[in-house]
């Protein structure tokens, strides 16, 4: 068995042992230049109708819809209609300038912006009805700067609402329809985009979060995370998306199907390491992770009930999309012993 096979190997048999022990529900997908080599899925997608989970399951991927919303930006930067210097007030001239006349595109799209998040009272009264950029922007469009812009790194769910309503401002159409006609449709992803949680969609999965009643429990997992998931999701995180559908992401942005070869080096390009010391990175819209030398590019997401991972192994070959309806914090322990393990191969 060639060292490759035998990494696979152990990988399914991590996966399997975590969802056995109930840590892990969900679906995985490693591929290596474009080939499907692993495909399980775990667990349930309803487990109240004894739905299970399938490899073609729609799971919410939380943070990860930045990566589309960075793709959008360089989009539009390679065609002229915006510069990564810009400052936001060019294009949101009704944002408080106090803000809006210091933060530049480069600060929104690299978390050095000093802009925060949006998960605040705010947000808690209005949740139910969280359905447009607009509705996000309105959360925080009045908070003042935590920091200087490009002081450090300072992850801002808020930046990328900001860089959503720079889209829709310069396409003059709303940021679901523009990703969804110049990313998804390009890149062949049939089955990615923003759903409402109160649509009715075909084999969606439902998140479930862990009890934290402090009771012995039989079921780690026995509700579900519509009490505290927004209406629908925004350019920050909360689209939907399949293993199948990151697969093809991955190889339209590697195949400049997406982005020139120019543009797409600048959006992949790490710029700013995410805190004091390890090996990680950011760049425009994708985290850099440096594992025994081999480059890992992609992004995660996390929420209550959302657990998403997607590497692109540039140096390998490999694209591992890790998709789940379970919490990540316990959910995305497959992580970094997956990746020990491709590396290692």
């Amino acid at each position: 068995m060639s060292s490759s096979s035998t990494a696979l190997a152990s990988c399914a048999a991590l996966l399997d042992e975590r969802a056995q022990a109930d840590a892990f529900s969900g679906a995985v997908l490693i591929a290596q230049n474009g080939t499907p080599l692993l495909e399980r899925s775990y667990g349930y997608a309803c487990k109240g109708y004894g739905v299970r989970n399938h490899v073609d399951t729609l799971f919410n991927i939380g943070s990860m819809t930045k990566m589309f919303t960075a793709v959008s930006i360089a989009q539009l930067a390679e065609q002229g209609g915006l510069r990564f210097d810009d400052v936001v007030s060019r294009f949101l001239p009704e944002y408080p300038r106090e803000v809006g006349d210091k933060v530049t595109i480069h600060h929104l799209l690299t978390h050095t912006s000093g802009l925060g998040s949006f998960w605040n009272a705010s947000f808690e009264a209005a949740r139910t009805s969280l359905r447009s950029v607009s509705d996000y922007l309105r959360l925080f469009v009045d908070d003042p700067l935590a920091f200087e812009p490009g002081a450090r790194f300072g992850y801002s769910n808020a930046g990328y609402v900001v860089l959503g309503a720079i889209i829709e401002r310069i396409t003059g159409t709303n940021y679901d329809a523009y990703v969804g006609e110049h990313l998804f449709k390009r890149a062949g992803m049939i089955d990615t985009g923003a759903r409402e949680l109160d649509e009715d969609v075909p084999n969606r999965a439902v998140g479930y979060v862990r009890d934290s009643s402090g009771d012995s429990q039989e079921d780690e997992y026995p509700r579900t995370n519509v009490l505290v998931s927004p209406a629908k999701g925004s350019p920050a995180g909360g689209s939907y998306s399949t293993v199948y559908d990151l697969l093809r992401f991955a190889q339209a942005l590697q195949r400049h199907q997406l982005l020139s070869a120019e543009f797409t080096r600048v959006l992949l390009q790490p710029r700013i390491k995410m805190g004091p010391g390890g090996d990680a990175s950011y760049g425009y819209g994708f985290g850099h992770h440096d594992v025994s030398g081999v480059r890992i590019v992609g992004h995660n997401g996390g929420a209550p009930g959302i657990g998403a991972q997607f590497d692109m192994y540039l140096d390998l070959g490999y694209t591992v999309a890790i998709l789940s309806n379970y919490d990540a914090g316990v959910s995305m322990k497959v992580v970094q012993p997956i990746r020990q393990l491709l590396v290692g191969a």
